[in-house]
């Protein structure tokens, strides 16, 4: 037994980083889907959807050694990307980065990240801002106008006019049916003002 480590590999502090986030994301909304789960099953609904989808997320970027998707990015690729725009949502992030950390040139990045995921690296940012945001507006009482600042988007207007896109309501109209308290969705300026 001479060949192996007496003791298991220490983690790296952004392994260790990313794991505490990922925990305290689902701790956090675990406890809230407990919470209402008698009271409103919607919001415990949403709750229990977004930690599967974190840890849906997480599962995949641990386990995605195994090589390339058929015709798309090796798997080393694709859990480098998804690190990268996770940790810096909160900025412009340019297909030219997302490249860089692939690898691969910005055209050829492009295609294959397609193929590899499902959608554009466009559209993946956007829909990981959008769950960010939900995260937030369920688990905090920040303003929708700094939600919006602290997931990358240029303004409320910009994440009022996506999440309407997406969800078929406003943010505010979204929250306030879980349960925020009125005063949160008060202090969010713009509310029902944006088409």
């Amino acid at each position: 037994m001479a060949g192996l480590p007496a003791t298991a590999p220490e983690p790296s502090f952004a392994a260790a980083q990313q794991f505490s986030l990922v925990a305290n994301s689902l701790a956090t909304l675990l406890e809230t889907a407990r919470r209402e789960l008698e009271r409103d099953r919607d919001a415990a609904r949403v709750s229990l959807a977004t930690a599967s989808h974190i840890l849906q997320a997480a599962i995949e970027r641990c386990s995605g050694a195994n090589g390339a998707t058929r015709g798309g990015l090796a798997a080393w690729q694709i859990l480098r990307v998804r690190a990268y725009i996770d940790s810096n949502l909160h900025r412009t992030i340019h297909i030219r980065d997302l490249s860089e950390v692939a690898r691969r040139s910005p055209a050829h990045f492009s295609r294959k990240f397609k193929l590899a995921v499902g959608e554009s690296p466009h559209a993946y940012v956007v829909r990981r801002r959008l769950e960010r945001a939900c995260h937030l507006m369920m688990t905090s009482a920040v303003s929708l106008s700094e939600i919006a600042l602290s997931v990358g988007f240029s303004d409320q207007a910009h994440l009022c006019r996506l999440f309407r896109h997406a969800f078929g309501q406003s943010p505010a109209n979204w929250r306030r049916e879980r349960g925020i308290p009125d005063e949160v969705s008060l202090r969010t300026g713009l509310d029902e003002n944006i088409p």
